[in-house]
């Protein structure tokens, strides 16, 4: 599930830790986008959903593509999903597909919390 094996390089563990601590903080400011709008807090929504919006154009610079992934390839041959950040395997693979359609999605329920659509 996890590659840290006591032969992974110090290098490598602290970008799969950096990569991971960033990763959650853009799931977070995901989820919180719809949280926000539902508490009626319309300038926090459009603050997390703005970050993620500059995720979203790092990612389109570089080719969809963490920019710490390369740096994470430098110290190992392993090419899985998750060889870059500590996540299960599948998570890493289908991350985009997963949180791609939930950003849009409290994008969605966010605009209709502000136009007074209640649901």
């Amino acid at each position: 599930m996890f590659d840290d094996t006591p032969a992974s390089p110090a290098p490598l563990r602290i970008v799969k830790t950096i990569h991971t601590v960033v990763w959650g903080f853009f799931v977070g400011a995901i989820l919180g986008v719809p949280i926000a709008a539902h508490a009626g807090r319309f300038d926090w929504a459009l603050g997390l959903a703005g970050l993620v919006l500059v995720e979203v154009i790092v990612l389109a610079i570089n080719r969809m593509q963490c920019p710490l992934t390369p740096i994470a390839g430098r110290y190992t041959m392993d090419r899985r999903p998750n060889f870059d950040i500590y996540l299960p395997e599948w998570i890493a693979r289908w991350n985009k597909e997963i949180f791609g359609p939930l950003y849009v999605l409290g994008l969605v329920y966010a605009a209709a919390r502000w136009f007074g659509v209640q649901w």
